[in-house]
């Protein structure tokens, strides 16, 4: 073997030396790519192992996501099979409905009216496959007048410190609503604090086609007969309502008549702005303006639309409008105005700027009767209200920087106000001179009547207080058994007679009769 090698070795050129050094060299490469394949097999047997166990925790998740699926689909299904069903809810005496589905409804109707809520509770219970039917519109209409007659014949508590708030509300035709809420003093919100209007308590509603002044003193008197001589009485400043309070004046308990802070600074406005020319030149044309653009490209600088009742009350979205186009007559350039050429836009709202004093100093005197009214409406009437309400007014100029005789003589008007008010009072009493809530509980009743409320005065008004009261099931159940239908309709007969909806119904008839 020996002598093959050296006879194999002796054919070529390199010396036994240099062959023995390669085959030496290679013996050690190929051992070296032998650890190294080792050395990948190790580890990628260890990959191995890792994606074994990798795979055995991946296929043990899969099978019990599956089982929890198979899980939640069993759930789903028993959920299907098993039928919606509403709260225990047990119905009251000669009703179909417990007092939590009655209280959900008056509730609900007080927000967005009648049918839209039957609507709602249709919807509601459609989506919870709820197989029950909700209450039809004229069921919750009923119940409605029923809890507000219910309301009216609550027994009050006894007590020498009852606010009244008193005032008409009148719709078309001749029939005018008096109502009468009440609060007693204790129970006023602290200073800082509005009197909510859950806290007001409907006293009276009565309705005439006609109020003379002994129909004042005598709703004044039976109210004072059932519940006891009031404290205070706060009206809107009609005379028929405040100065009929004699009839309730005794020798050893005075009634104090307060007027409204809101009417009577409404009345200074006009008194002081609302009559001269220039103000009335200004709603005329506003009003022109109103007619001229809203059904342009100047559509959106339409003036905001005027109310004929309580206008002086309302002027802010007016005086609001006149500043924005100000604004933008000066800034040609604004973003709202690229789309308008200013010929046009002068042709049309050019006029404003003629008024731009008027409109500053109007304006001015609009902030002093907000400002006036947030006071009033947060602190009430008590002895300092009238110097507070000062401070704040000076307050008010010094930041504003005005020099202005008629806002500084609508300021002193108003303070002088506050504080005749104030002297009719003891050291220690408080008490409400705002009829706000009042106003508030009529607004929100002509818009539960929703178009009824312009056909004049309906069987509904006998809701009118029911729209003051957030109703829980305890309520219900302790009112709204007190009261049938029948003695609703007995209400709406003594008050109401032959409704105004009810003799445009016979009008009709009598002429569709002849025709035929």
């Amino acid at each position: 073997m020996v002598q093959l090698l050296f006879q194999s070795v002796s054919r070529y050129r390199s010396s036994l030396y240099e062959t023995a050094r390669n085959l030496l060299r290679s013996r050690n490469n190929q051992f070296a790519k032998v650890q190294r394949l080792q050395k990948q097999l190790g580890e990628a047997r260890v990959e191995a192992e890792r994606l074994k166990n990798e795979w055995q925790r991946t296929n043990d998740d899969l099978h019990e996501a599956r089982r929890q699926l198979k899980q939640q689909q069993d759930r789903a299904d028993q959920l299907q099979e098993r039928t919606n069903r509403l709260p225990s809810d047990l119905p009251l005496k000669h009703h179909c409905f417990g007092p939590k589905m009655i209280a959900l409804c008056l509730n609900l109707s007080n927000k967005i009216g009648f049918r839209p809520t039957e609507q709602a509770l249709k919807m509601t219970f459609e989506f919870l496959g709820i197989p029950d039917k909700p209450p039809t519109w004229s069921t919750i209409r009923k119940w409605s007048c029923r809890a507000g007659v219910a309301l009216l014949k609550e027994p009050v508590e006894a007590a020498d410190d009852w606010i009244w708030f008193v005032d008409h509300s009148c719709q078309i035709g001749q029939d005018k609503a008096m109502q009468i809420l009440g609060v007693r003093a204790g129970e006023l919100p602290s200073p800082g604090e509005t009197l909510p209007l859950e806290k007001m308590r409907p006293l009276a509603v009565s309705i005439k086609t006609r109020w003379t002044w002994d129909d004042v003193r005598k709703e004044y008197a039976q109210l004072a007969k059932r519940i006891g001589t009031p404290r205070y009485i706060v009206t809107d400043g009609a005379k028929e309502l405040w100065e009929t309070v004699d009839v309730l004046q005794k020798p050893d308990k005075e009634v104090i008549v307060l007027r409204d802070f809101k009417h009577y600074a409404a009345n200074v406005f006009k008194r002081s702005i609302g009559k001269s020319d220039r103000f009335l030149a200004f709603r005329k044309q506003w009003g022109q303006t109103r007619s001229a653009i809203q059904q342009t490209e100047l559509g959106y600088f339409t003036p905001p639309a005027q109310k004929e009742k309580a206008r002086f009350m309302n002027l802010g979205p007016t005086l609001r409008w006149a500043s924005m186009i100000l604004y933008h007559l000066d800034r040609p350039g604004s973003k709202t105005r690229k789309t308008i050429s200013e010929s046009r836009m002068n042709e049309k709202l050019g006029w404003v700027r003629t008024y731009r004093d008027d409109i500053q100093c109007w304006s001015r005197c609009q902030s002093i009767i907000q400002t006036s009214l947030r006071l009033i409406n947060r602190v009430g009437l008590s002895a300092g209200t009238s110097l507070r309400l000062k401070e704040e007014l000076t307050q008010l100029k010094v930041r504003h920087s005005w020099d202005c005789s008629t806002s500084d003589a609508m300021c002193e008007e108003l303070v002088s106000f506050a504080l005749a008010e104030e002297s009719k009072l003891k050291d220690d009493e408080r008490t409400w001179i705002s009829t706000e809530n009042l106003e508030s509980g009529f607004g929100q009743f002509k818009r539960l009547e929703g178009q009824h409320s312009k056909g004049g005065l309906t069987s509904l008004s006998a809701a009118m207080g029911t729209v003051l009261c957030h109703w829980t099931p305890q309520r219900v159940r302790e009112l709204l058994p007190t009261v049938s239908t029948k003695q609703v309709d007995q209400w709406v007969t003594q008050e109401l007679g032959s409704t105004l909806a009810a003799k445009r119904k016979l009008a009709y008839q009598e002429a569709a009769n002849s025709s035929g």
